[in-house]
C-alpha cells in the first residue's frame, strides 16, 4: 500500500512570501504618499518664492527706471504672475475667488477681487487650515512700497507652516 503524504510546507512558504510582498508593497505606498506630500509642499514654496522674487525685481526695475509703480496708481491690483518669467505648471489665469472651486486640483489662480494668489492642492489631506475650503491663499499687500505675498491664514502642511 502506497502511503500518500501531503507536503504542507510548500503552501505555507508561498503564503509567507505573499504576505511579505503585501507588507512591502503597503510600506512602499505609504512612503511614496509621504514623498508626494513633501514634493507638493516644495512646489508650493518654490512657486510662492518665485512670485515674491519677481515682485521685488519688478519694484527695483521700476525704481531704477524712474517709473511710477503701477500698483499704486491703478485701481486694479497687479497680477504677480505677470512678472514671473515662466508660469508655473497648473496656472489657470485670473478668476474670481468665488469661482475657484471650478479649477482642478494642482492649479494656481490669481483672484483680482481679493488681490490674492490661490493654490488648490492635489491632495488636500495634508493641509490644515481654519477654513476648510481646500485652498492655500496668499494675499498681495504693500509693505514699504513693495508688493508682497503672505498667507491669508495659518496654513500647516504635514505639520509644517506654509509661508
Amino acid at each position: 500500500m502506497a502511503r500518500s503524504s501531503v507536503n504542507w510546507r510548500l503552501p505555507v512558504e508561498w503564503l509567507a512570501l505573499a504576505m511579505l510582498l503585501v507588507i512591502l508593497m503597503m510600506t512602499f505606498l505609504r512612503y511614496a504618499r509621504e514623498v508626494h506630500g513633501q514634493t507638493e509642499l516644495a512646489a508650493i514654496r518654490s512657486t510662492v518664492g518665485a512670485l515674491r522674487t519677481s515682485l521685488v525685481v519688478e519694484h527695483l526695475r521700476q525704481q531704477v527706471g524712474g517709473k511710477v509703480d503701477a500698483g499704486q496708481t491703478s485701481a486694479r491690483p497687479i497680477n504677480p504672475f505677470d512678472y514671473v518669467g515662466k508660469l508655473p505648471a497648473g496656472y489657470v489665469g485670473e478668476l474670481p475667488q468665488a469661482d475657484a472651486h471650478r479649477v482642478p486640483a494642482g492649479s494656481w489662480v490669481y483672484a483680482p477681487d481679493c488681490a490674492c494668489v490661490g493654490y488648490r492642492p492635489i491632495d488636500d489631506t495634508w493641509l490644515e487650515a481654519t477654513s476648510s475650503d481646500g485652498w492655500v491663499w496668499f494675499a498681495l499687500t504693500r509693505r514699504d512700497a513693495v508688493l508682497q505675498l503672505h498667507t491669508k491664514e495659518n496654513y500647516r502642511w504635514r505639520g509644517e507652516t506654509v509661508d
